[in-house]
């Protein structure tokens, strides 16, 4: 009787090897996603401002001042007919790293008067989870009609 000993098939240590392996790619896959996420959310932070600017900036050459109360999500900036941005916009969630001191991450609008027949100034606060080209992380960060800051 001839016997063969041509073994087909994987060792335990080879399947073990390859599984672990695999575990380790999703993982970093995962993490590198998370990442991602995390700086789209950002990204969107200082789009969602820079477009409140805008509006803002619409109505003062409209009217030649800016918006004294009702800037908060959800209501919009404009005047009359002239609607310049239909929803003010939320921050996207989760807010991501250290939370900024006293601040949940949302947009705060201030306005400051300019004095008699002068126009004021605004303020929109709003704080990054990470830095966001030459914005820095985890700060309170103000954006007004000389930039954000």
């Amino acid at each position: 009787m001839i016997k063969n000993n041509n073994k087909q098939g994987f060792t335990l240590i080879e399947l073990l090897v390859v599984i672990a392996i695999i575990g380790l790619l999703s993982t970093l896959s995962i993490l590198a996603l998370n990442t991602a996420r995390a700086r789209a959310r950002d990204t969107k932070r200082v789009a969602d401002v820079k477009q409140m600017q805008t509006a803002l900036e619409m109505f003062y050459n409209e009217t030649g001042d800016y918006p004294t109360t009702g800037i908060t999500a959800g209501n919009s900036i404009g005047t009359g007919t002239n609607v310049y941005l239909k929803a003010i916009p939320k921050p996207p969630t989760p807010f991501d790293g250290v939370p900024c001191v006293n601040n949940t991450g949302s947009y705060t609008y201030t306005y400051t008067s300019g004095g008699v027949g002068a126009g004021g100034v605004y303020t929109i606060d709003y704080c990054l989870g990470a830095a966001v080209n030459d914005l820095p992380a985890v700060t309170i960060l103000h954006a007004s009609p000389s930039g954000m800051r």
